[in-house]
């Protein structure tokens, strides 16, 4: 029914930046609260950053606040994590969905930090 495609994922440095991009299929975007979540090896997956619908109102995990900003655009049906200040533990793969009641999951984009 919604297909969801991450991207802006990559190789940095420590302390370097990644913009990540979701693009969503379907109009009902914009009203759903939506949020990226990131799974690294071995570990359950987490939500670590999420948007209201309109993108009022953010939440992010103890782990990025503060570095971490999600936004979103709806006339293009797009969310974006930009994540500055990455640390090697910020590797994972992320992914976007809805916030409360997630749809199937996408591919999601890998992002790797050195060090």
């Amino acid at each position: 029914q919604v297909q969801l495609v991450e991207s802006g994922g990559g190789l940095v440095q420590a302390g370097g930046s990644l913009r990540l991009s979701c693009a969503a299929s379907r109009s009902t975007f914009s009203i759903n609260d939506m949020a990226w979540f990131r799974q690294a090896p071995g570990k359950q997956r987490e939500l670590v950053a999420g948007s209201s619908a309109h993108g009022g109102v953010t939440e992010y995990s103890d782990d990025v606040r503060g570095r971490f900003t999600v936004s979103r655009d709806n006339d293009k049906r797009m969310l974006h994590l930009q994540m500055n200040s990455l640390r090697p533990d910020d590797t994972a793969v992320y992914y976007c969905n809805l916030r409360w009641r997630q749809a199937s999951w996408g591919q999601g984009t890998q992002v790797t930090v050195s060090s």
